[in-house]
């Protein structure tokens, strides 16, 4: 069997990861392609976004696929898609997870499975808005971007020429020499798909900072009643200062929309039809979470709703 080609995308929660992979998904013709998805939480919000007829599709959720939680069953799943007759095969991983020791997951891989893989790169997204805020706090973002092979700044559109240089410097000092190009709503340049970036690498293999005593809190909110688009906004403008993210699908007075929520931007989209609501909180602050979901539900919104871990 002919080798698959393989690409991992990483970038902090928010950069634009599968908004890329759906570019690729939509532009990539005559290929057969697989995906592995990888979320923290326990419900796969953006596996149900990108799942669709003719693309070989596995999740791996509740943690990073790069933690020793759950490493083992990113090689497994790797292998078992070794298999299956595809030409590419993209991992995305969670916007917290840390690739540092991608290298040995591949060396396992191949162990296992036999030289199946032609591993292209890693990839990852930066978000360009928010970046230099999120270099200052989470040690995750220097290791996404020091062991890529490739840095897309994403969301140019969003930001002026003298923000974008700021950007630009900031990816270099990480990282001297990985490719580095920009696009707006994930949107590349597919040719840049033909080429082997693996000899752009800088840092070594080493061990992930993922681990089970640091792994973040999530708590899913279901609900079966519909609720008012400004109400529901003023929600998640109370507690998304305790959450690095938030995204789901909810019933609104509007329709159903897809939610999707990254620092300040609460961004919502129409979506299909649910059987209930359902969104997903990804903590900063641990179970304390909890709390401030269930405060502001009832204080703001005050009709039944479960959390769930």
């Amino acid at each position: 069997m002919t080798q698959k080609k393989l690409y991992v995308l990483t970038g902090f929660l928010g950069a634009g990861k599968t908004s890329l992979l759906l570019h690729l998904l939509n532009n990539i013709s005559n290929e057969k392609i697989g995906i592995i998805q990888n979320e923290f939480g326990k419900l796969g919000i953006d596996g149900e976004i990108i799942h669709r007829n003719g693309i070989e599709m596995t999740e791996i959720n509740r943690g990073s696929i790069f933690c020793s939680c759950l490493k083992l069953s990113f090689v497994q799943a790797l292998a078992e898609m070794g298999k299956l007759d595809l030409d590419t095969v993209f991992v995305e991983s969670s916007g917290l997870a840390d690739p540092s020791n991608i290298e040995e997951i591949l060396e396992a891989t191949r162990l296992l499975a036999g030289d199946v893989y032609r591993f292209q790169g890693v990839v990852c997204l930066i978000d360009s808005v928010n970046f230099l805020g999120q270099m200052d706090d989470i040690e995750t973002v220097d290791r996404q971007l020091a062991h890529c092979n490739m840095a897309v700044i994403n969301k140019v559109d969003l930001v002026d020429a003298t923000q974008l240089e700021k950007v630009i410097t900031a990816v270099r000092k990480v990282n001297p020499i990985c490719r580095i190009t920009t696009c707006k709503n994930g949107m590349i340049d597919l040719s840049l798909l033909e080429e082997d970036l693996t000899s752009l690498q800088w840092a070594s293999c080493e061990d992930s900072l993922n681990s089970e005593e640091n792994k973040p809190k999530t708590i899913s909110l279901e609900c079966n009643e519909t609720i008012n688009q400004e109400v529901f906004t003023t929600f998640l403008q109370r507690v998304l200062p305790d959450c690095y993210r938030i995204k789901g699908f909810f019933k609104l007075d509007s329709g159903w929309n897809q939610v999707d929520v990254v620092e300040k931007l609460i961004d919502y989209k129409t979506c299909s039809p649910h059987e209930f609501s359902q969104i997903v909180f990804l903590s900063k602050i641990g179970p304390k979470v909890i709390r401030s979901i269930d405060n502001a539900w009832k204080e703001i919104v005050s009709l039944p709703m479960k959390l769930k871990n």
